[in-house]
């Protein structure tokens, strides 16, 4: 009898609400009661006990306070564990996150996959020594995307690609027999996503469709500048929904008929995975990783970054040619049966199993 797999997975908690967050809370629980997988979160954000909670409130003492409490953490959770998974971003929190990691279980003894995600890999690694040898260094590499897989190879790094998770229960395919100028955009509020050029293109969209409706769910450094956007572009009907609780945020993807992201930077944004699955129609820019999971013309349509000119003539096209918009539609939700649970845990699981020895994976004989 082959035993449950105990497998720790460092990853930030949802006190750190972005695309690793909710993945890895999405893996936890797609995880649950699974006779072959035993995971729990190590977060990389553990919370200060007591009166020593206030330190999170102060930039910099957050993070001495966050170090204090991680490491520690991690020899207690990870001598548990018989893989060690962990979530890993780019620059600096690379350094403080999935380094350390690396260094306990090492010491340890644990197999350990690293699951970089970061749109920002090619320049991480032009930069960082450190970040390239650790990488060639844990037991295997896992990206979500093809664009990351690519990156890796350019450095002499084995990956291997297991997709991002859409929860096709919550989010729900909703056929759109004829568009209405109601545009949604989930990604947070920094300047590599560039939501400036989503609100230009909107003041093109507003002009032809003076009822047009944006709805923009997130919330970051450049809250304060994006709102006095609206208000110097004189934009009507922007709703700031703010940060919205993975469970609810497929209602705003219900809502809206078209999802219309910008960024400069991207991997394999969980969102459009989302617009897929709930029916809206997608145009973004073909940034990093993007336009490995939406062709041109196939699944959405795709533009240039920085140019809001060309996003606005994308939404005009899908407004004006409902034939064009439910075919694209249609053809993207069909892709999302290789994002659903069912496929992605088979190739988790024979990841882990691979990093065990078979003598530890065999079941304890019975006294």
């Amino acid at each position: 009898m082959v035993r449950r797999l105990n497998i720790a997975i460092v990853a930030p908690s949802m006190g750190i609400l972005g695309g690793q967050a909710v993945q890895a809370a999405r893996l936890l629980r797609s995880w649950r009661d699974d006779p072959e997988i035993n995971a729990w979160l190590v977060p990389i954000n553990p919370v200060p006990p007591g009166p020593f909670g206030a330190a999170v409130r102060v930039k910099y003492l957050r993070t001495l306070a966050t170090q204090l409490i991680y490491c520690p953490l991690l020899i207690k959770e990870l001598r548990k564990a018989d893989v060690v998974h962990v979530f890993s971003a780019s620059y600096f929190s690379f350094l403080l996150a999935p380094l350390p990691a690396v260094l306990i279980a090492r010491l340890l003894g644990k197999p350990v996959v690293m699951n970089y995600r970061s749109g920002e890999a090619p320049d991480h690694l032009k930069r960082s020594r450190v970040a390239r040898a650790t990488l060639r260094g844990v037991d295997q590499n896992a990206v979500p995307s093809r664009f990351l897989h690519d990156v890796f190879g350019a450095y002499g790094i084995r990956s291997e690609i297991i997709p991002n998770i859409v929860d096709l229960e919550r989010f729900r395919f909703r056929r759109r027999e004829h568009l209405q100028p109601r545009l949604l955009s989930t990604r947070n509020f920094e300047p590599l996503y560039n939501l400036p050029c989503t609100l230009r293109a909107f003041r093109l969209i507003q002009d032809r469709y003076p009822e047009a409706q944006l709805t923009l769910v997130g919330s970051g450094s450049q809250d304060a500048a994006l709102r006095r956007m609206v208000a110097d572009l004189r934009l009507a009907h922007v709703t700031f929904a703010g940060r919205v609780p993975p469970e609810d945020i497929w209602r705003y993807y219900a809502e809206a008929d078209i999802y219309l992201q910008t960024p400069n930077i991207d991997n394999m944004p969980s969102s459009v995975l989302e617009a897929f699955a709930s029916g809206c129609a997608v145009v973004a820019t073909n940034a990093g990783g993007v336009p490995a999971i939406l062709t041109d013309g196939l699944h959405g349509l795709l533009v240039n970054c920085d140019d809001h000119q060309a996003a606005a003539d994308a939404v005009f096209r899908l407004l004006d040619d409902s034939v064009l918009a439910q075919r694209l539609a249609g053809a993207a939700f069909d892709t999302c049966a290789r994002y659903q649970w069912s496929s992605v845990r088979a190739q988790w699981v024979s990841l882990y199993r691979r990093m065990v020895s078979p003598s530890a994976m065999a079941a304890p004989t019975p006294a």
